[in-house]
């Protein structure tokens, strides 16, 4: 039998090189920088769509508020007379209005702001340059810090004008008590360029009453020397001839309705102090307690007629009313 002859096979070695990949390394300073610059992009938008939605919210409410007030009215215009401390009632008021209006534009941009940021609209902010997304930020600081020093202003002034509105209110209610024989009270009259607190119109005579508010401390003593009010401790004198000065303004204007002469009294009200001394024959200086003395102070002189009082009750009424 013959064995198979096997062949020797030349087996050739194929070599395949693969084509070299170059890979592009990126530094971790160009990842941060890219980081970077998608944040400030994001943080930008976000912060552009909440200032322009708040701004127009602002604007809006402004808007309307004033435009409610413009139009308020009512079905008694000659019926409503101003209350005690009315004006700084409506102050007051105001403030609070505006208060409100600013801290509900902040919650309105802290919304939006917070959902823009988390959910970035794609696409619109990514071509805008660096350096106008850092200017739409340095708005923003300036804005936050003007809305910030409004609030501070608004807390400051409503906390002062709610002392005196109640000083205000406090004698303005005690001059309730005088409101007898032919006696009418008339707050906030308008004098010229100016108010008074209070007036007191009867036929015992006019008085006008300005009210200085002033917080008490612990020695709340006070006295009159001239025109001149010297408070304890310290003695700080508070000169009181602008209320003289408006009282003889008063004058020279129902003396038109009158047609003579009338003399009113000039009345200085310090709610929450004790008057210890008076060296003015000019001025007479009460609290919210001791009002009712003022009627004391008269003479022949300070008595009106039924006519004149009739006629000065109708001119403050007109003066007065609220709504006109």
């Amino acid at each position: 039998m013959f064995q198979g002859l096997r062949k020797p096979v030349n087996v050739t070695q194929v070599t395949v090189k693969a084509p070299r990949r170059t890979l592009n390394c990126i530094s971790p300073e160009q990842i941060s920088q890219d980081s970077g610059q998608m944040d400030l992009t994001v943080l930008s938008g976000a912060a552009t769509i909440a200032l322009v939605s708040a701004t127009i919210f602002l604007l809006v409410i402004r808007s309307w508020t004033t435009f409610t007030q413009a139009a308020a009215t009512t079905r008694f215009p000659q019926s409503i007379m101003r209350e005690p401390a009315q004006r700084f009632r409506d102050e007051h008021e105001k403030l609070g209005r505006e208060q409100s209006v600013y801290l509900v534009s902040a919650l309105v941009f802290t919304v939006i702001f917070c959902i823009s940021y988390l959910l970035p609209p794609t696409g619109i902010f990514d071509d805008v340059p660096a350096w106008q997304l850092i200017i739409v930020l340095v708005v923003l600081i300036i804005a936050a810090g003007a809305v910030l020093y409004r609030l501070i202003r608004i807390f400051l002034e409503r906390r002062r004008l709610l002392f005196v509105r109640d000083a205000n209110m406090a004698t303005g209610h005690s001059l309730q008590k005088l409101t007898s024989h032919s006696n009418r009270v008339f707050h906030d009259v308008s004098c010229l360029d100016d108010t008074i607190d209070n007036v007191v119109v009867g036929l015992q005579g006019i008085y006008a009453i300005s009210v200085i508010a002033r917080q008490p401390s612990k020695d709340n003593r006070v006295r009159l020397k001239g025109d001149q009010l010297m408070f304890a401790p310290g003695n700080e004198a508070v000169s009181v001839a602008r209320s003289g000065a408006k009282s003889r303004q008063l004058a020279r204007e129902l003396r038109k309705v009158t047609g003579h002469d009338v003399r009113i009294r000039s009345v200085i009200a310090i709610p929450g102090w004790e008057v210890e001394l008076q060296e003015s024959a000019d001025y007479l200086v009460v609290n919210e307690r001791n009002l009712a003395m003022l009627t004391g102070w008269k003479d022949q002189n300070d008595y009106l007629m039924n006519e004149d009082v009739a006629a000065i009750q109708k001119l403050l009424t007109e003066r007065c009313t609220r709504f006109r």
